[in-house]
């Protein structure tokens, strides 16, 4: 659908203009159609859709592990995890069909303004679903972690993956020798380029930082996976100087809720600004993904947009601190997904078919698409308004 925004400060690279922002096509226009459908959005201001680099989305409706002390490396955590799958809660969470907890995941990534993911787990048929809820990383390469017999080989991974694309990894999720030798263990298998991603890096010392500087290659930072599991996190700031520094939520099956609250923990243990955390959230991590359209409000890029109210401050800190119930709207590919009520009319012109719902206490509309009862019933503040269920119906008959 085309669309032109109207009023608002959007948002692209830290750098924010009034300008009319003109969607076409999925896209993000160059110039604005004569056909476009006109959106007031004075005092508002318009983010790229956030950037996830690192989550496993099948598990997030799985019971977490109950708090322990911290674990020397994330090993020992899954040791720990293997009688945790007996629990009858845990054990009943997986007996959802897979391919339901995938959306589940992809739909907790949206709710948060987040339209890109990276997710970190064997392929399945259902990501490939024309109406999946975001858009996944794709042509990568990946290995799970170098201390556990699960996923793809690692050197065979490596070599696989094309010299223009991630290869992903879990490394140095630790704070004990295991995790500090990891990445002169993965130098020697001749698996570090600038190809290479490393989800966590707590172990990484800074002789270690020097060298995935130099090589070009990356880490994912996920400080609230690595605070409950680990009990601290890595330094972020000369990786994320350097571009080198994604951002990532893991799950919440170790991590938080969702990648705004991760923003959140992030601010306070981090020691970046706003406008550095917002970069990671959009255009850093893209980069470090090597989708070099995403996390950008610029013509030829995803039309993917996260509108919040202008608080008036550094735009930035407009967006880092707010809660999933406090955006005004998420749209992927141009099409609205969830807003507040008072966007009523985007929809109707998307022709975009939307149910009342609330969520975290908050009436919002949510793209029909995505309200499969069965789907709402996994994300807890997620659940239709009463007379969803009717509207619902009629769209049905």
């Amino acid at each position: 659908m085309d669309a032109i925004l109207h009023g608002a400060a959007v948002i692209d690279m830290g750098v924010a203009t009034r300008a009319p922002l003109a969607l076409g096509g999925g896209r993000i226009a160059a110039t604005p159609s004569a056909r476009g459908f006109a959106l007031d959005v004075r005092d508002h201001l318009v983010f790229p859709g956030l950037v996830n680099a690192h989550e496993h989305l099948q598990v997030n409706a799985v019971p977490p592990l109950p708090r322990q002390q911290p674990f020397p490396n994330s090993y020992a955590w899954i040791e720990a995890f293997q009688a945790h799958f007996r629990e009858p809660a845990v054990a009943a969470a997986l007996q959802t069909p897979k391919a339901l907890r995938l959306r589940h995941g992809a739909l907790k990534n949206l709710l948060a303004g987040v339209t890109c993911v990276a997710h970190h787990d064997p392929w399945h048929a259902e990501l490939d679903a024309a109406d999946f809820p975001v858009t996944l990383l794709r042509g990568h390469g990946w290995a799970y972690a170098l201390g556990w017999a699960f996923g793809p080989p690692v050197r065979a991974s490596f070599e696989a993956t094309p010299p223009d694309a991630p290869w992903l990894i879990h490394l140095a999720e630790g704070t004990d020798a295991v995790a500090r030798g990891e990445l002169a263990q993965l130098e020697q298998l001749g698996c570090l380029d600038a190809r290479t991603v490393m989800a966590h890096g707590v172990g990484l010392g800074e002789q270690d930082i020097d060298k995935v500087i130099a090589c070009g290659a990356s880490v994912v930072w996920c400080p609230s996976s690595n605070l409950t599991l680990l009990g601290r996190t890595l330094d972020p700031r000369r990786l994320q100087a350097a571009g080198r520094l994604a951002l990532g939520s893991d799950s919440r099956l170790s991590g938080a809720r969702d990648l705004l609250e991760e923003l959140c923990v992030a601010a306070v243990v981090g020691g970046l600004g706003s406008a550095e955390l917002l970069a990671l959230a959009t255009y850093q991590s893209a980069d470090v993904l090597r989708l070099p359209l995403h996390g950008r409000l610029v013509p030829g890029a995803p039309a993917d947009l996260v509108i919040v109210a202008d608080t008036g401050g550094a735009p930035a800190d407009s967006l880092v601190r707010l809660s999933r119930a406090e955006l005004r709207a998420v749209a992927r590919l141009g099409m609205p997904c969830i807003a507040d009520p008072d966007f009523a009319d985007w929809f109707d012109a998307a022709g975009v078919a939307a149910v009342p719902v609330m969520l975290d206490g908050r009436p919002k509309l949510l793209a029909q698409a995505l309200a499969d009862p069965a789907l709402l019933t996994l994300e807890p503040g997620l659940e239709l308004a009463e007379s969803a269920p009717a509207r619902l119906a009629g769209a049905q008959a």
